[in-house]
């Protein structure tokens, strides 16, 4: 999934469906990287891009990457 429809998805989903989804989205994460905590994994609305950066420098993996690794989740 690429920026584009990562971010059109978000858009589309009201606040309660993007908060279930993101909790099912960071039990994964976790479990894939065992170095994440629940900190890194605060998701805060209009925070997205200051998020993905941090996740992105904690798992040392580019943007590209942490885009492949969510939509592979």
């Amino acid at each position: 999934m690429c920026e584009n429809s990562f971010t059109l998805i978000l858009h589309r989903m009201n606040t309660t469906e993007l908060k279930g989804s993101w909790e099912e989205q960071k039990g994964k994460l976790k479990q894939k990287f065992a170095t994440l905590t629940d900190n890194d994994l605060l998701f805060a609305e209009g925070k997205k891009e200051e998020m993905m950066g941090k996740l992105q420098i904690k798992l040392g993996k580019s943007k590209e990457e942490m885009h492949k690794i969510l939509a592979a989740l």
